[in-house]
């Protein structure tokens, strides 16, 4: 596999095509983000091209954790300061996040619904390897699983987080520092 990163505004998706969309893509999608944003555009019109070209898209245990847990925090800053708790935990717990909580449980069934399951496997993972370069201060654990996950599977990565610049895995985004 070619590892390059591909503009996805003039990425031809086919169906032989085996994909992983990071977490950001799914909030820019189904999350609570400005209509205004162009990558909200960018990544909606990606996803509609990607299920009409029948691409197999996977997706992670991490990744649905990242967007539940990220969705509920975006809701909870977006809450006005004289009514936001002080806490994260203090609004999780209020009556004010159970409707936040079923849109992203509806939200976590659409995403679902277009993609297929599959593991990290951490269980074969070189974890020490993952923990020492962690521990160099430059990387997001999470990504580096991901990373290794697009590796093991042959996926390739669907992101707008420039963290996986210079990764060896194949990437598709709009975000222009992952570009250049």
């Amino acid at each position: 596999m070619a590892h390059k990163t591909e503009e996805i505004s003039t990425y031809d998706f086919k169906s032989s095509e085996a994909l992983l969309l990071d977490a950001n893509i799914w909030l820019f999608v189904y999350g609570p983000q400005k209509p205004t944003d162009t990558r909200v555009t960018a990544y909606s019109e990606a996803l509609k091209n990607i299920l009409a070209a029948k691409s197999c898209i996977y997706i992670d245990v991490l990744i649905v954790s990242e967007f539940v847990n990220a969705y509920a925090r975006m809701k909870w800053n977006l809450l006005p300061e004289s009514s936001r708790p002080r806490y994260f935990k203090q609004f999780r717990k209020s009556t004010d996040f159970s409707p936040v909580a079923r849109d992203i449980a509806a939200d976590v069934k659409r995403m679902l619904q277009h993609c297929t399951r599959v593991e990290s496997g951490f269980e074969s993972l070189a974890i020490d390897i993952l923990v020492d370069e962690y521990a160099a201060g430059d990387s997001d654990f999470n990504d580096q699983v991901l990373t290794a996950l697009c590796k093991k599977k042959g996926l390739k990565m669907v992101t707008d987080d420039a963290d996986f610049k210079g990764q060896d895995i194949s990437i598709i985004t709009a975000n222009k520092r992952l570009l250049s």
